[in-house]
């Protein structure tokens, strides 16, 4: 790392994603502050990108160019990821330069329901590897980071000093039946995609003894609706497993540095 400030670039995106923290809320308040006057959804701040399950809104634009703005400025040499500017169709392309990995509001569904498991993710790579990781969830107040060879840590509004992760070194699970997991059933929703997802629901939690062929009757399943916060979770060790098919670079770079840190 000789020619990036690992350090350095932790603790600025601490500080940037606290700033869109403050965005993200904002621009919830405003939201809801204005629900009365809209009629429909498309004019409610929000649209559809692919089906109604995949939903970007102006907030998620608007923190995207918050963050961009703010790195290009700190390091303009860096190469830029987003989730919203893909979709806009800007080509993402990864290769050996530092390049930042962004997924603006992570859980937009979440959001525009006002259910309050959001984040800001941002993930910083260096020749081709993630190696810094931080996940803001504003309306909770949780924050996740890690840096390579650094460890992870969170703070949260009860815990306001750094707590190293996991909280709880968990032991080694007996068996799969005392698993808690992540289940995401994503934004892709066709006859083939949802037929794996559902036959792999079923052997994650049906009970074999009562006929469900393969089924191993995990402890439970969450299903929160944020990729970043279930990587988060499983470093925390508060989950033990996160499954999902389908995900992006922005939706697991810096939750892939914390749970591999903790």
């Amino acid at each position: 790392m000789s020619t990036v400030n690992l350090d350095e670039i932790l603790d600025f995106a601490v500080e940037i994603a606290h700033q869109a923290g403050k965005a993200i809320t904002e621009g919830s308040e405003t939201r809801f502050k204005n629900a009365g006057k809209f009629l429909s959804a498309n004019s409610a701040g929000f649209d559809e990108k692919k089906n109604t399950a995949d939903l970007v809104t102006e907030t998620d634009q608007n923190t995207e160019k918050l963050v961009y703005e703010a790195i290009q400025k700190r390091y303009p040499d860096h190469q830029f990821i987003g989730e919203e500017s893909w979709a806009a169709g800007k080509q993402a392309e990864l290769t050996d330069a530092p390049t930042w990995i962004i997924d603006p509001i992570d859980g937009t569904t979440n959001f525009v329901k006002g259910f309050p498991f959001v984040c800001i993710s941002i993930g910083f790579v260096y020749k081709s590897e993630p190696v810094i990781g931080v996940i803001f969830a504003p309306f909770l107040g949780y924050l996740y980071a890690a840096k390579k060879g650094g460890g992870a840590f969170m703070t949260s509004p009860l815990h306001p000093e750094r707590r190293s992760l996991p909280l709880v070194q968990p032991p080694p699970l007996p068996s799969f039946k005392q698993a808690l997991i992540a289940f995401e059933w994503g934004s892709d929703r066709s006859k083939e995609v949802m037929a794996k997802k559902t036959r792999t629901f079923e052997r994650l939690t049906g009970d074999a003894a009562a006929g469900v062929e393969g089924g191993e009757m995990a402890l439970g399943v969450r299903s929160i609706g944020s990729a970043a916060l279930n990587f988060a979770h499983v470093a925390s060790g508060s989950l033990d497993l996160y499954w999902e098919i389908g995900c992006w670079a922005w939706d697991v770079c810096a939750g892939m540095v914390i749970a591999k840190e903790a």
